[in-house]
């Protein structure tokens, strides 16, 4: 053998120090931001720091990628839903929703708004697969709190007659809109009043 060392590749093509973890948060940072549309494919390279080949390689198309990036924002930025759902009351699981959903969506740094709500702005063909999937992560959400409002309504927690579907959707649209009124501009003390007046017509035990 010559002299010359024989330097080893990276799999797939993959630049040297690759970071899969860093690479995803930051695809779910363009997504949240742009919509999943509005996030081009150079867009999201250029933020992952990785080729076109290196992301199929490591993350599938861009709908699995999206797939993945939402899957890191439900047990990351939207995780407070989980221990919104542990409080005692359900005063107190609806307080907790909408003070998380303010802090995620008006974080002073990063993108305002909700991926789940931002993600869905697609209009083509395309889009469809991406709609159907966070119909289905919001549903599922929904079905969660209907889930501790009908215990709560059990245990006495809630008044006779209280219907745990409608509340728990009355306080999933509260928090997607409080989203899409963040991603409009409006501040988060704003918002706070806002979800402060909702509360106040808590049904009374």
């Amino acid at each position: 053998m010559s002299g010359v060392e024989t330097r080893k590749k990276s799999p797939s093509g993959r630049p040297r120090g690759f970071d899969a973890e860093e690479a995803l948060e930051r695809a779910m940072l363009v997504f949240w931001e742009h919509g999943y549309e509005g996030a081009s494919l150079a867009a999201l390279t250029d933020a992952m720091g990785i080729s076109a080949t290196s992301m199929y390689a490591a993350f599938g198309n861009k709908q699995e990628l999206f797939r993945k990036a939402m899957q890191r924002y439900a047990t990351g930025p939207s995780d407070y839903l989980v221990r919104a759902l542990e409080q005692p009351t359900a005063h107190g699981v609806a307080t907790e929703i909408l003070a998380g959903a303010i802090r995620t969506t008006t974080r002073p740094s990063g993108p305002q708004g909700c991926l789940g709500v931002q993600g869905a702005l697609t209009a083509s063909d395309s889009g469809r697969e991406v709609r159907d999937l966070l119909a289905d992560w919001r549903n599922d959400s929904c079905c969660r709190i209907q889930e501790r409002f009908r215990r709560a309504a059990d245990e006495g927690d809630l008044p006779p007659g209280t219907d745990p579907a409608v509340l728990a959707r009355y306080v999933t649209t509260l928090a997607f809109g409080i989203a899409v009124q963040a991603a409009s501009g409006v501040c988060g003390d704003e918002l706070r009043a806002m979800a402060d007046a909702a509360l106040r017509t808590w049904p009374p035990v």
